[in-house]
């Protein structure tokens, strides 16, 4: 027992001492290494540190270099600037000189002519006096002042200058009719030639064809009541009476007729026929027609070639269909009016879109019913700067009628093509009471002139006849009077195309025979 733990104490102790050896070797061994190691890193760090010393070096030097050379290009700089200096400050004190020599020169000058200006006060002095003298003799001579010489000489003069005046502007106006009335009447005709447009049809009655009279009862309904709600909804009379298969709708508003005959027409079509359908029918027929009128005007701008336009103003474009002046109708008035304005453009040279826009747009105010206390051109053009149409054609729809000022070459376009749209025959229908108003304001207006015995307007207003007494009025006088009734006609009056005005004067010698 005690010898087996003895090997086992010495087993382990030898087994200790191995351990022991092996570590005592593996230090030895390992110590070695390192100082190889540290030696090898030493070397390494001291040839690093002479590279890292060697590339500080060579930076300096480049630094060094291009420091030099800036400093040298900086003073080559300051130098050649101090030159331009020097330079600067030779010729400034070259040109002080030169105007101190010049302003000793002016100063002599202007000494020189204060003595000059002197000589002619004195000169001035001693003609006065002498004219004074001259005139006294002339006074004496004459027998009259020089304020009477002069006032007769300024009245001769005067009548004189009226006489050659007359003369001048008689030659102008001769020159420019011969002139002007050619090519106005070319391109007038031109332009009407080029339009073909239809006669006035329009008037207040719609009349709305049945098939037979049976259906005008169940239209009026049991004591009325179908008649009243239609004329209620509608805000147009009805008239049944013994027209065979018709009825009449009556009213001043187009778009009221309209809505009036759809609806009967469906109401009819359908056989039932009492208020609260009428109601539906109505409100339908009424929504129908705004998308119509919406379309009208699209339609209208593309045959026109007319884009941009505003949503509302297509609107009222459309709503032309429905409207009539005199007779004609407003939608046909306008499409003839921007054709007529884009030929006269194009044979004048001006934009042609431009002007059959503004020919379009020109009577937007007749349908337009925001301030209807507002002429409609004024209007027109108020509601034209609202949808931001440009100044040049909102000028040209409110000066059409000549209420503003024309400030555009498109604006007498439209006026003239709005006049000849409505004055050529066939076009409007005028009441009889306006037409003969109108005549007799015109023979009033050439009757209130001093020398006017008789008037008459012939041709249909077209011309008008003033005959002036023999004795009043000389021949002279009658172009001054023919041209001052013209110009109060055309301040006064409102008409369509031109007026002629011819004045006759004639000598009459009677004698009687017994």
């Amino acid at each position: 027992m005690s010898t087996a733990l003895v090997i086992i104490v010495t087993a382990l102790i030898s087994a200790g001492l191995g351990v022991l050896g092996t570590l005592l070797v593996r230090n030895v061994i390992l110590k070695g290494k390192r100082d190889d190691i540290l030696k090898n890193a030493q070397a390494e760090g001291e040839a690093i540190k002479k590279e890292k010393i060697f590339q500080a070096k060579e930076k300096f030097l480049q630094l060094k270099s291009e420091h030099e050379a800036y400093i040298n290009d900086r003073n080559a700089q300051a130098l050649q600037m101090e030159n331009k200096l020097k330079q600067r400050e030779i010729s400034l004190n070259q040109q002080n000189s030169e105007l101190g020599r010049k302003q000793k020169e002016v100063e002599a000058i202007r000494e020189n002519l204060k003595g000059q200006m002197d000589i002619v006060a004195k000169k001035q002095e001693e003609y006065e006096k002498l004219r004074g003298k001259v005139i006294e003799k002339l006074e004496e001579v004459a027998g009259m002042t020089a304020a009477d010489a002069k006032n007769q000489l300024v009245e001769n003069m005067k009548a004189e200058a009226r006489t050659e005046a007359m003369s001048y502007v008689n030659e102008v106006m001769d020159e420019a009719r011969l002139n002007a009335a050619k090519e106005a009447k070319r391109i007038v005709i031109n332009t009407i030639q080029r339009t073909a447009p239809e006669t006035a049809i329009e008037n207040a009655v719609t009349v709305f064809n049945i098939e037979n009279d049976e259906i005008k009862g169940r239209i009026i309904g049991r004591e009325g009541r179908n008649i009243r709600a239609l004329e209620a909804a509608t805000g147009v009379e009805i008239v049944v009476d013994d027209t065979p298969e018709a009825i009449l709708l009556s009213s001043f508003d187009p778009v009221r007729r309209e809505v009036a005959r759809l609806a009967l027409h469906q109401l009819v079509a359908d056989g039932r026929i009492h208020p609260a359908r009428i109601e539906e029918v109505v409100e339908k027929v009424s929504k129908q027609l705004d998308d119509e009128i919406m379309e009208t005007g699209k339609r209208t701008c593309i045959d026109l070639g007319i884009h941009g336009l505003n949503v509302e103003l297509v609107r009222l474009v459309g709503r032309m269909k429905y409207r009539s002046s005199y007779g004609q109708n407003l939608l046909q008035h306008a499409r003839e009016v921007a054709n007529i304005c884009a030929t006269m453009a194009s044979e004048l040279g001006l934009n042609t879109k431009a002007a059959k826009r503004a020919g379009l747009l020109h009577d937007i105010g007749k349908v337009c019913e925001e301030d209807p206390e507002l002429p409609h051109a004024l209007l027109g053009m108020k509601v034209a700067e609202k949808y931001k149409e440009k100044p040049d054609i909102c000028n040209a729809i409110g000066a059409h009628h000549e209420e503003i000022e024309m400030t555009t070459l498109i604006a007498p376009l439209v006026l003239v093509a709005d006049a000849i749209s409505g004055a050529r025959p066939g076009a409007r229908r005028e009441v009889i009471e306006s037409y003969i108003k109108r005549l007799k304001d015109m023979e009033g207006i050439a009757l209130s002139h001093p020398g006017v015995t008789k008037t008459y307007a012939i041709q249909a207003g077209r011309e008008l006849r003033v005959i002036v007494g023999a004795e009043s009025v000389t021949d002279q006088q009658c172009e001054e009077l023919s041209t001052e009734i013209a110009r109060k006609i055309q301040d006064e009056m409102t008409y369509p195309g031109q007026i002629k005005i011819t004045v006759i004067r004639e000598t009459r010698a009677v004698a009687f025979a017994k």
